[in-house]
């Protein structure tokens, strides 16, 4: 049985990861590297175990929130699509079971708010894990003159939480931005693609999602 450890102790998947996350930093994006698919895997199997799935369920997760970002390695545009295909044939190759394949490359390919939908319970926790990930550490450029709007909004949000309440059914995300930076209505602008997936991700789950900004609810 394929493990997390397994897809961590990986020489390949490190460097596509390592290499896919160069690529974006030669055209100004945001980092996308180790500690981003660390950070996205380890909350997407605290989502499911804390909505209470199975420990297998929720290491698929882990697995296809660790793997999610290889496609950059080929291109950034449609890399939810080239990164299913890319961990379609190396689990295959480590002999995972076909149906578990089936559930990670699903979750990998619908994680991105231009094309993605929740389409199983790996994949709303994938969006949600991933689209969490929001704060100025992120940001690699580092003369703020130059910062775009993207690099902005990111570089505003001084923490980020994902709160889930397994009992409450609610699943909210809990931002603390410097409006002095960003206003929240470039917030919106940028992320409310997002946010909207990540309300249908979370009422996949069987929850209610809120948007809480500086401790005002705005979703």
């Amino acid at each position: 049985m394929v493990s997390l450890e397994d897809i961590k102790d990986s020489r390949l998947i490190e460097t596509f990861i390592c290499k896919g996350n160069e690529h974006l930093g030669a055209i100004g994006f945001t980092d996308h590297g180790k500690v981003h698919v660390g950070l996205v895997s380890n909350l997407c199997r605290s989502i499911l175990l804390k909505l209470g799935y199975d420990a297998r369920t929720a290491e698929l997760a882990g697995i296809a929130g660790y793997m999610h970002d290889l496609g950059n390695v080929i291109n950034r545009n449609e890399h939810s699509r080239s990164g299913a295909l890319m961990a379609m044939e190396i689990l295959r190759r480590m002999e995972m079971k076909p149906d578990e394949i089936s559930i990670i490359v699903a979750a990998i390919g619908n994680h991105d708010e231009g094309s993605g939908h929740p389409v199983n319970v790996v994949s709303a926790a994938l969006i949600l894990a991933d689209k969490s990930h929001v704060h100025r550490n992120r940001v690699r450029n580092t003369d703020v003159a130059t910062f775009d709007i993207h690099d902005r909004v990111n570089y505003a949000v001084e923490k980020s939480v994902l709160n889930v309440g397994g009992l409450e059914k609610l699943i909210s995300m809990d931002l603390t931005i410097d409006t002095s930076i960003c206003p929240v209505m470039e917030y919106f602008e940028i992320f409310l693609s997002r946010m909207l997936l990540c309300r249908r991700a979370a009422n996949f789950l069987g929850c209610e999602f809120a948007l809480l900004i500086n401790g005002v609810k705005l979703l």
